[in-house]
């Protein structure tokens, strides 16, 4: 029995380049496993090769703002209380209050009923709001409650949303499933941006990565992300490159850009720039910005905070001395 899938008005790109795919569950079975499987052996190696580039030194603390501008500064613990987050957003307007003219983050990401306090206290500030939603981080809930979810973030004021797929559905290929319920948050997002969480750590390898990556784009996603950063790995930097091949080829397909979020294990100033060269060589230039590339991290800011101090001081600044864990 062929199902028919739920097509939004953005299925297939704007001008529905891609509307076919998504007709029915047959179709978008077919389509997805027609994508040109993924070389693992090179992809790795670009990896590693990526991973050895060096920026000149004249540039890194342009790259080390660069990298902050794009943090979702993420708090996502059973813990977590008001004040922890007025504490987050504080840190996330100034991140070195000492230096003023270190940018701000992106977004502060929080659990949803979270958002509102995270929304009042960036107020002004140009930071966004991000709300994690859709039975977050395990995604085993009914459509209802997940939809639920996302409306308590959307009624809170958060301009984002970060949603797990149904690992579940997709590993046993009901596709049509995972899709659906994709299109169904997007639009209870109304404005807001839409994340989807791909989990690549439980994914079975990089052609699921690449299908995960192409499902949720079909789907209406804004940004593709890799992990929710509780399973293990996350963001390596192979599997962030296969899904930044799947930005850059829907925008040559579409003329659409839609982003990445690198989320999960990013914890060093490093890591960071190695994901950013990784980004201008493989999707290009034009995805080094805040609304095409992002970090989901908590621990990343303290580490580029300090390197930005060596920069300008000389000296690597202890732990003690400058915020971020």
């Amino acid at each position: 029995m062929t199902t028919t899938v739920t097509a939004p008005s953005t299925a297939g790109g704007r001008d529905g380049r891609f509307a076919d795919a998504v007709r029915d569950d047959a179709s978008l079975r077919r389509f997805l496993h027609g994508l040109p499987g993924v070389d693992h052996v090179g992809v790795e190696r670009r990896a590693a090769t990526l991973a050895t580039r060096s920026i000149k030194k004249e540039s890194k603390l342009q790259a080390l703002d660069m990298a902050i501008s794009m943090i979702d500064l993420t708090t996502l613990e059973g813990a977590d209380t008001p004040g922890k987050v007025r504490s987050l957003c504080a840190q996330a307007r100034r991140p070195d209050p000492d230096h003023p003219d270190v940018p701000s983050v992106a977004a502060v990401c929080v659990y949803p009923d979270l958002a509102g306090v995270a929304v009042e206290a960036l107020k002004g500030s140009g930071v966004a709001v991000a709300a994690v939603a859709t039975a977050f981080p395990s995604g085993r809930s009914s459509r209802a409650v997940k939809l639920a979810d996302t409306a308590l973030a959307i009624e809170a004021g958060a301009s984002e949303i970060d949603m797990v797929i149904d690992r579940g559905a997709f590993l046993t290929g009901r596709y049509g499933a995972v899709y659906d319920e994709i299109v169904a948050v997007k639009e209870a997002c109304g404005t807001a941006h839409l994340k989807v969480i791909l989990e690549t750590g439980e994914l079975a390898g990089y052609d699921d990565v690449r299908r995960a990556s192409w499902l949720a784009l079909l789907a209406g996603a804004d940004v593709i992300k890799t992990s929710t950063g509780k399973v293990s790995p996350a963001a390596t930097l192979p599997v962030v490159q296969v899904m930044l091949q799947a930005v850059r080829d829907w925008h040559r397909a579409t003329g659409e850009h839609r982003g990445v979020k690198a989320a999960g294990g990013i914890r060093t100033a490093k890591d960071s720039i190695r994901h950013l060269v990784a980004v201008n060589e493989v999707a290009g230039p034009a995805w080094l910005t805040p609304e095409l590339f992002r970090f989901g991290a908590s621990a990343l800011l303290g580490d580029l905070l300090r390197q930005r101090r060596t920069q300008l001081e000389g000296h690597y600044a202890d732990r003690d001395h400058i915020g971020g864990a």
